[in-house]
């Protein structure tokens, strides 16, 4: 069902700045986790950890929910859809990706916090948590770097479910404009799709989006082989 055009700002404003407010968000968490793990102070251990607490559970977890329950909202609410293109499946997954290991490590980061209130610091168990909630914040944050920047440039590309939508709106404007479609001659089976407000160019190009993704995933998971961490490890 199609949103207004107000509800549609409302949510997309909410969306951009959940989003941007996410990554601000796990920067900071980054800045903590590594001012953790390079420092022998006490003082200075013992208000890191639980201040990363707090903005895991009460700044990222938010944010994190409110980018993902927008975007879902923006995409099954307007005529971009969430199964028609490349792109969006990609950022919404990604983004469930993400949320989902912040929430595997959300007991991790409580155990940090409960470590740094100890009356003798285990520096050595403080200093493994920390790297772990470094790297994972790093990786996090690479991550949600992709879905901002396919926002951004949208690339083109249609899912096989959003070949079949173009195929029936194809056939449905060939009902109401007996010409056909326009092709663009410096393209390689571009159609241009006749609409109130001009015509829409589409282009499938699914490998570059493919590619950028497993990128993304290579690079994670060859950082966290070097540091010899794990999703799951503790």
């Amino acid at each position: 069902m199609a949103m207004t055009p107000s509800l549609r700002k409302f949510a997309l404003t909410v969306h951009v700045t959940s989003s941007v407010g996410l990554l601000g968000a796990i920067a900071s968490f980054l800045v903590l986790a590594l001012a953790g793990v390079t420092t022998q102070d006490s003082p200075t251990i013992r208000a890191v950890y639980p201040a990363m607490e707090l903005v895991a559970r009460f700044i990222i977890v938010p944010l994190a929910f409110a980018s993902l329950i927008t975007g879902l909202v923006q995409s099954l609410g307007t005529a971009w859809g969430l199964f028609r293109h490349y792109w969006i499946l990609a950022k919404f997954s990604l983004t469930v990706f993400a949320t989902t290991v912040l929430l595997i490590k959300l007991e991790l980061i409580g155990y940090a916090a409960h470590l740094a209130t100890h009356t003798n610091l285990p520096y050595a168990d403080l200093h493994a948590a920390g790297m772990q909630l470094a790297v994972h914040a790093a990786g996090g944050l690479l991550v949600l770097l992709v879905p901002a920047i396919l926002s951004e440039y949208k690339p083109q590309g249609l899912t096989r479910y959003g070949r079949r939508k173009q195929h029936e709106l194809r056939s449905a404007s060939q009902q109401l404009f007996p010409t056909p479609l326009p092709r663009s001659p410096h393209s390689n089976g571009d159609i241009q799709i006749p609409s109130r407000s001009g015509s829409i160019t589409i282009t499938i190009r699914r490998a570059q989006i493919f590619g950028l993704i497993a990128f993304v995933f290579v690079l994670h998971v060859v950082v966290l082989h070097v540091a010899g961490i794990g999703l799951g490890n503790h």
